[in-house]
């Protein structure tokens, strides 16, 4: 199971970076439709990658340098491009209202004027990064291939990289209070900090060597990880075991996200679930053929952004599906 799920992980991250290409037989070019196209802040050559917002705006990142910025709650997008294009993989809100943002070229790109302007820093490290925190302390936390934790406490200037000198991506990391993390990855792996990330502790792992696309925790406690298959697992005693919630669907799940109306996980084939008392129901969205990645609460509707440009706003409060 190791192989499959590793390879799939390594090929999402890469494809979702790729625009596609529209090649056509001899057709004569459409200028209209071209120009129509390029005027529009988001493209169906977008490969959206996450979101998040602080209280002014919501950005959200993708590929090629692709930044989206709406004033929060009105959804007016403004389409700005990063000028070197790196391949933007996730953004984080800090606390003092700035920024932060990973490329897959190892890269952490700033903002304090609200995604206008950028400052790129690199992370001067040989491993691929997958995921960043920014800490209550307003530290950077970064996480990545030999289960690779890399941390800046000031501003991004100087980094400090630690492993557990395992052969494995992780996926994950997230601050849960201002003492307590967890960063997730490949066999199963987890792990804590109670001390602010000072030190870290291997906690054992998930069940079959679960391979996390996504995790999040509610609280010190409780927490979930999706991935393959449609698979959510469940841990409310802070890790040490797991169970596996049913879901209605098979489709690989990517992300999950934890608004006002409750816990979401979005996926493959535009697929979206909501979390109704240990089970997972469908929550019913257009049908568009693109993963779902990333989602932000916005009022009484769901943001929720993947491939192809779709970046949409559901209805937090309309009736799950009960399958």
């Amino acid at each position: 199971m190791y192989p499959e799920q590793r390879k799939h992980k390594h090929l999402f991250v890469l494809m979702a970076l790729i625009p596609f290409a529209l090649v056509g037989c001899e057709a004569p070019l459409n200028l209209e439709s071209v120009d129509k196209e390029t005027s529009q802040p988001v493209r169906r050559t977008d490969q959206l990658q996450a979101i998040a917002s602080n209280d002014q705006v919501m950005i959200v990142v993708g590929n090629n340098g692709l930044v989206l910025t709406t004033a929060k709650g009105e959804l007016q997008w403004q389409r700005h491009q990063l000028i070197s294009q790196p391949n933007l993989i996730d953004v984080e809100s800090c606390p003092d209202q700035s920024f932060i943002a990973l490329s897959f070229e190892k890269q952490i790109w700033r903002t304090n004027d609200n995604g206008q302007q950028w400052q790129m820093i690199n992370l001067g490290t040989q491993e691929n990064m997958l995921d960043l925190a920014c800490a209550s302390d307003g530290s950077y936390w970064v996480a990545g291939s030999f289960s690779s934790i890399l941390s800046s406490h000031d501003g991004g200037e100087s980094w400090k990289e630690s492993s557990f000198n395992e052969d494995a991506m992780l996926t994950s990391i997230q601050f849960v209070t201002n003492q307590v993390a967890y960063a997730t990855g490949e066999f199963g792996m987890v792990v804590r900090s109670d001390d602010a990330g000072a030190s870290w502790k291997l906690l054992e792992p998930l069940p079959n060597e679960f391979y996390p696309q996504a995790t999040l925790f509610k609280s010190n406690e409780e927490g979930w990880v999706v991935g393959l298959d449609g698979v959510v697992m469940h841990t409310s005693n802070a890790g040490k075991s797991w169970q596996v919630q049913p879901t209605p669907v098979a489709a690989p799940l990517y992300g999950l996200h934890l608004g006002k109306a409750g816990l979401y996980a979005l996926g493959e084939n535009a697929t979206v679930l909501q979390e109704k008392n240990g089970r997972w129901v469908s929550v019913t969205s257009p049908s568009v053929s693109a993963y779902l990645r990333a989602a932000e609460t916005v009022g009484d509707q769901l943001l929720v952004a993947g491939g192809n440009g779709t970046l949409l706003a559901l209805n937090s409060k309309k009736n799950s599906n009960s399958e």
